[in-house]
């Protein structure tokens, strides 16, 4: 009966994907009447999390598209339930839909900050800038109950390690005083991102994130108190929010953000179903321009997973957008002077029963 209203095509309140189709590594499933079901689908899924004992934290990737080259993950799945989320694929790992699974179906580790601070006491490990929010979001709503975002900033904190943000979540403004202290050194750089300045096309397209006024909000309420911010116009979506660019970027230099940055949006392997299933739901009037201006930029393809392609495109639409996004940042006075996170000051902490030093 759980398989049938998890399979059920009506729109639940709150959830953006339309589908709980399997993940490449499940079996298929497909919804079957056998006459014993007599309530109608569930119209609200509750938000389930489960909680796993993780041994590694630090996930190291080698990607020429990324500014970064090691994150964290307190949790898989979120609650925001972005239909656009390239994380969403990741959940077929655990035998998940990467539909309404991935927004329902959560997973939180409640001892990555231990975690986290065996591996950054190891002796051979190297600092650098260390990202958090770049699988799923590290203030969705269950950061509030369990607290290991935070718990990961303290030990970053105490090491001295710089350390880049990237989140939708209004819970960042509770960790404040972690982040000013951070800032003051140094070491903490802020991405909120914003895709859209609809609040019903936000609602529609991220049913669980904040309203895009409230994260301009927190762009303010961090700038203020001295945590570097970027704007993140991301993914821009042809046809659908590219027309915003110039506004989103405005909107967030005036909140206070000193950078900029954007993605075009992608579709990687189970995404494009989910993507054109919510297309036709909600704007079918313009789902065909949307995903030609996608092929188009990806070579007749939904998505080009290559380096150097996989972000942005190609063609020359890609590169209007590109132009469009350099003049503006160039009129707002967007990406300059921003100073590289400090790594010169990372050290590790005493710890109970180290051998006191001599001098």
């Amino acid at each position: 009966m759980e398989q049938m209203i998890h399979n059920a095509r009506p729109r639940r309140k709150g959830r953006a994907s339309l589908t709980n189709a399997a993940g490449r590594y499940d079996l298929a499933r497909e919804a079957i009447d056998d006459g014993w079901m007599q309530d109608p689908p569930a119209e609200v899924i509750p938000t389930q999390i489960r909680l796993e004992q993780a041994r590694s934290v630090i996930s190291y990737n080698r990607s020429p598209d990324l500014p970064f080259d090691r994150s964290v993950n307190a949790y898989r799945g979120c609650e925001h339930g972005c239909i656009y989320c390239f994380a969403r694929p990741s959940h077929a790992y655990l035998g998940l839909s990467p539909g309404l699974d991935f927004e329902t179906q959560l997973i939180a580790r409640p001892n990555v900050a231990a975690v986290l601070r065996q591996e950054l006491s190891k002796p051979r490990y190297r600092v650098a800038t260390l990202a958090m929010g770049t699988n799923t979001d590290p203030y969705q709503p269950c950061e509030r109950d369990h607290g290991l975002t935070r718990a990961c900033l303290e030990v970053l904190q105490q090491f001295n390690h710089p350390v880049a943000i990237v989140t939708k979540g209004v819970l960042v403004e509770r960790d404040l005083d972690i982040l000013a202290d951070m800032a003051t050194r140094g070491l903490v750089r802020v991405g909120i991102s914003v895709t859209t300045l609809d609040p019903d096309l936000s609602r529609r397209m991220e049913p669980r994130a904040p309203t895009p006024a409230r994260r301009l909000a927190v762009i303010h309420r961090l700038a203020s108190a001295g945590v570097p911010v970027r704007i993140m116009t991301s993914p821009v979506v042809p046809g659908l929010t590219d027309h915003e660019l110039e506004a989103l970027l405005a909107a967030g230099a005036e909140a206070g953000a000193d950078a900029a940055s954007w993605i075009m949006l992608r579709l990687p392997r189970e995404v494009s179903t989910l993507w054109q299933e919510w297309l036709a739901e909600h704007a079918p009037g313009r789902a065909e321009k949307v995903m030609a201006r996608l092929r188009e930029m990806h070579g007749g393809r939904d998505y080009d997973p290559r380096w150097g392609q996989r972000m942005r495109g190609e063609g020359e639409y890609a590169a209007m957008i590109g132009r469009r996004f350099k003049a503006a940042c160039k009129r707002l006075h967007l990406n300059t002077g921003i100073t590289p996170l400090r790594c010169d000051l990372f050290g590790r902490p005493a710890q109970p029963g180290d051998q006191m030093a001599l001098f």
